[in-house]
């Protein structure tokens, strides 16, 4: 059911409750009542929100979306996980719009809650094979010179419910471990010139606060790249789910290296090991073997503009919009088949293309009312493809959780119903 019907389903329910009030002995149906009521506000009549004065300034002094929109929020999968404390949230990915999401829609990972931390008595430590080992408080971060940028983060197992075949019949559940934010922070490679990092450190361990102490190991090159230790999102300091008051955001990797409320850096000459390298975040392969620090999100796209939460009403014009994005880089292309694969044509991509960000494209399309198999294939800067899901199992094999990437497809029905089916 798409948002819109929930939410005039709502305001069905609420006038009905004042129909009620009047007495029960009208012979209109529930639907003729609505539409009744529904009529006074439509031209070329003045609605009622013309009729009276509306909330003033200040009443809301941190602001919140319309009622209408009460149904755009995070949503959870109650069986994939054992404990709320150790869950994920999932962004309403079909309801968004632009490439920035929200702050208040972010997706969520935790692995041992939200900790609860006072700023002023948060510290972060670097050590190890460093010349001046420091301690820096927030007031310290703040004082070096920011940066701020457009990236996007992605739990690696986006997408992996379905590598044995699962239907999630959802886009916010598909897709939705994704999310695209503009971080301000100081670049790490600042402060780790500001220790000094000794020749013989090779590695970076970054450790959180959070009661999981959650941790993962980073090779130097990257650590000294475009890694940003970052204190704010979208214009405002970083809200507690997502790392208050600071976390790392490492451009392009899977979202748990972008480790949050961090504590430590400690430079070393060789990985870690840690417990989310080594029982998680690795990719089980066909004969038994195991990937390790695969941490690049390898290019992926999704068409938004329908899937089973935005079914097709009409017939006649659509603008078919999707999101892509690839941890390579920029996005070069996307492409669109309206036939499963059989024939594709290139989309348009919308607004700011961006470097390890979110991007968006469009393709214009009259719909006749026949059946369709819809996907979209991105191909990022680098010259790699998004691979068919045949493509990726050929290689993967059907055990994996992580880094699915593979192309998806949404059933149209005549009816204007969108499913969720796999095509190898």
């Amino acid at each position: 059911m798409s948002e819109k019907s929930i939410d005039t389903i709502q305001m069905r329910r609420t006038f009905l409750k004042g129909a009620a009030a009047i007495g029960a002995g009208s012979l209109l149906s529930a639907e003729q009542l609505y539409a009744q009521s529904a009529a006074k506000n439509l031209p070329p009549a003045v609605p009622e929100w013309m009729q009276r004065v509306g909330r003033g300034v200040v009443t809301e002094p941190y602001g919140k979306p319309s009622i209408h929109e009460q149904n755009v929020v995070r949503r959870t999968v109650p069986w994939l996980t054992a404990s709320p404390i150790s869950s994920i949230s999932f962004s309403p990915l079909h309801a968004l719009k632009g490439i920035i999401t929200p702050s208040s829609l972010h997706f969520e990972r935790y692995h041992s809650g939200i900790p609860d931390i006072n700023p002023d008595q948060h510290r972060l430590m670097v050590h190890g094979l460093c010349e001046n080992p420091l301690i820096f408080s927030m007031d310290d971060l703040m004082r070096f010179p920011s940066v701020s940028e457009i990236r996007f983060i992605e739990c690696p197992a986006n997408g992996g419910m379905e590598w044995r075949g699962a239907q999630m019949e959802a886009l916010q559940f598909t897709h939705g471990m994704l999310s695209c934010s503009e971080w301000t922070g100081v670049r790490l490679s600042t402060l780790l010139a500001e220790v000094g990092v000794k020749p013989k450190a090779k590695w970076l361990l970054a450790e959180g606060a959070d009661g999981a102490a959650m941790a993962r190991s980073i090779p130097i090159e990257k650590a000294l790249d475009d890694v940003i230790v970052a204190y704010a999102q979208n214009g405002e300091m970083i809200r507690p789910e997502q790392g208050y008051p600071v976390r790392l955001v490492i451009p392009g990797w899977e979202g748990n290296t972008s480790i949050k409320w961090l504590r430590r850096l400690e430079l070393g000459d060789q990985p870690w090991h840690m417990r989310e390298e080594t029982s998680k975040y690795t990719d089980l392969m066909p004969d038994g073997s195991s990937r390790r620090f695969t941490w690049v999100q390898e290019a992926n796209s999704v068409v938004t503009s329908l899937c089973p939460e935005k079914p097709l009403k009409q017939k006649g014009y659509h603008e078919l919009e999707g999101i892509a994005w690839s941890g390579r880089g920029k996005i070069k292309q996307v492409d669109i088949t309206l036939d499963g694969g059989v024939t594709w044509r290139a989309a348009k991509l919308k607004g700011q293309v961006l470097d390890k960000a979110l991007s968006r494209f469009s393709f214009d399309w009259n719909w006749d009312g026949s059946p369709a198999l819809i996907q979209s294939r991105a191909i990022d800067e680098t010259g790699y493809v998004q691979p068919t899901l045949g493509q990726l199992r050929k290689v993967r094999g059907v055990n994996s959780v992580y880094h699915k990437n593979s192309i998806h497809t949404w059933q149209l029905l005549a009816s204007g119903e969108v499913r969720n089916v796999q095509i190898d």
